[in-house]
């Protein structure tokens, strides 16, 4: 068994403008002064990293590692959520998700999926010169506007979804292949990889390639209703990321799944401080060893009703709580009568 490490802290929620959030050494010293170990990095916040640079240049990459580690700080892995989502957009969405790309390629989808692509790959080859093993990311989505199917879907229409999305992924796992890198789609509604089910298609999509791999968020699966700690038992080989974040469903005579159309104070499924939820952590984190998950536990924190700073230092002393250090021998060792093939066989009624 492995002890997993951590806690770590995925920065996308807390960059901003103003000191500590506005550059990658104030936060980091100010993820260290709550008990951090280690930071996720959005490559997209370029006051934080600058992407093609750690791409292209190994000394830089390795000063990026250096300014992180002055601060008794590791980078658990760089976050391609934004540019992943724009490899695959519906054009329902275009309007909505072209604020995510560089100003460039705004209005121009052919051209904002190309720059979406390249910024993929590049994050595979960063990860690489800066020693990391695992990078995150969203799939995107072709199929989600017909996710609940009325009217009823033609024929073939998932399946043409998945095909190209395979088409589009494929060579962007190939370079994550090559840089020795896995890469982990967050299973997350609004993308077309959004359970086990659509992971399983999308896997066969890319020939079941070995660099496609998922980021568990057990807070999706709460407001999806799915039992997210069988999901760990089926999946755990695909397992190579693991945000903590919580989240809470509670149905009413109005509203359920589907949220009514309500702001996410007001939904019956809304994330949550960790804690705060309904997640069974405790559980989680049983079968992260017990499968011998040995990445990071890194909180994402999302919340509608907690300041993200409570939330953040909540949220280190959370994760510390419940990292199990594994057992490196059986409890009933001390009972060890020793190994005796004659006895064995005696015991057996073979001799």
């Amino acid at each position: 068994m492995k002890t997993l490490k951590g806690p770590g802290v995925f920065l996308a929620q807390f960059v901003g403008s103003e000191a500590p959030f506005d550059n990658l050494d104030n936060i980091c010293a100010w993820a260290a002064g709550l008990g951090f170990k280690g930071v996720q990095i959005p490559t997209v916040e370029t006051s934080l990293i600058d992407l093609r640079l750690a791409a292209e240049s190994k000394t830089y990459a390795d000063e990026l590692t250096g300014r992180v580690a002055a601060h008794g700080l590791s980078i658990t892995e760089l976050s391609t959520h934004i540019q992943g989502q724009l490899v695959a957009v519906h054009p329902a969405y275009d309007e909505a998700f072209d604020g995510f790309a560089i100003p460039a390629v705004r209005g121009n989808p052919a051209a904002r999926t190309e720059w979406a692509i390249d910024q993929v790959k590049l994050a595979a080859k960063a990860s690489a010169n800066l020693g990391l093993n695992a990078a995150a990311t969203f799939s995107g989505a072709l199929a989600w506007p017909y996710f609940y199917p009325w009217p009823q879907r033609p024929a073939g229409l998932v399946e043409a979804a998945f095909a190209e999305l395979g088409k589009r992924w494929r060579p962007i796992l190939d370079v994550y292949e090559e840089c020795g890198v896995d890469l982990c789609y967050e299973t997350h509604a609004g993308e077309d990889i959004h359970d086990g089910i659509s992971f399983e298609m999308f896997l066969d999509s890319v020939g079941n390639h070995s660099r496609a791999n998922m980021l568990y968020d057990p807070s999706h699966f709460i407001l999806q209703q799915l039992n997210y700690l069988e999901f760990i038992d089926i999946y755990h080989e695909r397992i190579r990321m693991f945000h903590v974040k919580d989240a809470e469903f509670n149905p009413t005579g109005r509203q359920g799944v589907y949220g009514g159309f309500q702001s996410w104070l007001d939904r019956a499924g809304r994330f949550r401080s960790l804690g705060d939820g309904q997640v069974d952590f405790k559980s989680i984190f049983s079968k992260m060893a017990q499968y011998n998950y040995e990445g990071w536990a890194v909180l994402e924190w999302e919340c509608a009703i907690k300041h993200p700073e409570d939330g953040a230092r909540e949220g280190a002393a959370f994760i510390s709580d419940h990292i199990i250090r594994v057992t490196e021998r059986a409890f009933d060792d001390f009972a060890n009568t020793g190994v005796d093939a004659d006895m064995n066989l005696k015991m057996l009624g073979l001799k």
